[in-house]
């Protein structure tokens, strides 16, 4: 039999190894074309004095790149080179399992922690956050629609209110006195359960137990209008809401979706769901995160498994297939930082060869933003030189008893190293040897008999650029 070449095709793990899908595409993320790398977290900033949560990237008028860095007491505004300086307007007091939200309203930069009042911070003028009005409200969600700050799940004189949605007065983040002039007012939304998430832009999206609303601006007397665009599904963890260009990606009870505002579409449905439910740690889906990284087109959650161990579930929004990583990080989120200069390196690492990133990361270049992260008290950036991927195919069966001899991985820029697991039996546990690697022609000999074969390849190369195939040579042994 000639050499057969298998195509990487799409990561289905909620599908049988028979389908075609691939098994396991690890530490890899989708192409339009087969798999890429799927860089290292690196440290871009060391030693904040309490563990951090989540990040928020603004500009100033100048031009000028501000990264602040949440915690559970205090806010931090981080360096270039990664020094923190503590902008807090007081020692916050965000409760356990809960983290500090940001949003941007013009210069602004603005929060909610759902235990102090919502917090401002002006980039051309402040040196530390404070109180946006003295009547601002506590509020456990916050997001700007059209012209408006809008906070959710209120906190009023200690009496939760979960399914109020208010908003301040049009532009204007200072004013929240309820008032026709200043349009400032709220809503209770009775049905779909308590918020638990709201995204903007120019429409809202209120994510609820039970139900998705949608927010439109109308004007007064009434401001907003309230429009229920899904009944019986809605969010299933706060942390798990994701925005880019006004789609909003989330976790409900069944699932991965995705809403424009319009319809609610599954992502994962007989692809990656059942796989999900069946590794995560239900007890503490509280500390799943979720990012974007709009580099790569990717929306990703962090999740907690098995074991006391986080991995990554990555959808590529464009291709839309998923792969996934181990987490390495703890919490995802978004940032960016301010331009680097090559003198301020000194200050980063001692050498060039110890970066751990090339020159030309986005970690270096200010205002771009990048996929990052929070580890304890250190923060990350998912710029790094490629992670050992593994992409192991589904089961290869030819009809009839076979052996493989001979795999050329398919491996842009690079090459990898090969193992083949070989049964009879689809009922027998799949098991790997040591993989082989490919020869400085691109050929791993092999000698693996059964009736289905599945290869596992992991590129190799510190600039591989794309993993598209493998081929193999398989012959059949005949037998009884």
């Amino acid at each position: 039999m000639a050499m057969q070449r298998i195509s990487f095709s799409e990561w289905l793990p909620d599908q049988p190894g028979l389908s075609g899908a691939l098994t396991t595409a690890s530490n890899v993320v989708s192409q339009s074309i087969g798999y890429g790398p799927l860089p290292l977290p690196v440290s871009i900033a060391a030693s904040a004095d309490e563990t951090l949560y989540t990040l928020h990237t603004t500009q100033n008028a100048a031009g000028t790149t501000l990264l602040f860095a949440g915690g559970t007491t205090k806010v931090y505004q981080v360096s270039p080179i990664g020094a923190f300086t503590n902008v807090s307007g007081t020692t916050y007091a965000t409760p356990v399992k809960n983290r500090i939200r940001f949003t941007q309203f013009g210069r602004s930069t603005v929060f909610a922690n759902d235990a102090d009042k919502i917090q401002y911070f002006d980039s051309g003028s402040s040196t530390a956050f404070a109180d946006v009005a003295a009547d601002a409200p506590i509020a456990r969600y916050i997001t700007v629609v059209r012209d408006f700050v809008v906070v959710a799940n209120e906190l009023v004189s200690s009496v939760r209110k979960p399914s109020r949605v208010r908003w301040s007065g049009i532009n204007d983040e200072t004013t929240w006195a309820f008032s026709q002039t200043t349009q400032s007012d709220f809503q209770e939304i009775p049905d779909g359960g308590n918020i638990v998430g709201i995204t903007g832009g120019e429409f809202g999206l209120i994510l609820m137990d039970n139900a998705i609303v949608r927010m439109s601006y109308i004007g007064t007397p009434f401001v907003f209008q309230f429009d229920n665009i899904s009944r019986g599904i809605g969010c299933f963890e706060e942390n798990t809401v994701a925005q880019y260009q006004g789609i909003t990606f989330f976790l409900s009870a069944d699932g991965f979706y995705m809403c424009d505002g319009q319809q609610v579409t599954p992502i994962g449905s007989e692809k990656v769901d059942r796989h999900f439910f069946a590794t995560l740690t239900l007890s503490e889906i509280h500390t799943m995160s979720t990012a974007i990284d709009p580099i790569r087109k990717l929306v990703v959650w962090s999740y907690p498994t098995v074991g006391n161990k986080r991995k990554l579930l990555i959808y590529n929004f464009k291709t839309g297939r998923w792969t996934s990583a181990d987490a390495v990080v703890d919490y995802l989120s978004d940032a960016s930082t301010g331009d680097i200069t090559l003198e301020q390196l000194d200050s980063i690492s001692g050498s060039l060869d110890d970066l751990g990133q090339s020159l030309d990361s986005s970690a270096f270049i200010g205002g771009q933003h990048f996929l990052g992260g929070t580890k304890n008290a250190d923060i990350f950036s998912f710029t790094g030189l490629p992670r050992t991927g593994l992409i192991q195919t589904g089961d290869i069966d030819v009809g009839a008893a076979s052996m493989v001899k001979l795999a050329m991985p398919q491996i842009d820029n690079g090459s990898a190293s090969v193992a083949v697991a070989s049964r009879n039996r689809l009922d027998v546990e799949v098991v790997y040897p040591a993989a082989v690697a490919a020869s400085d022609e691109n050929r791993v000999s092999l000698r693996s008999q059964g009736r289905y074969h599945r290869i596992s390849v992991t590129p190799t190369g510190d600039n591989w650029k794309n993993a598209i195939a493998v081929d193999v040579d398989i012959v059949p042994t005949g037998g009884r």
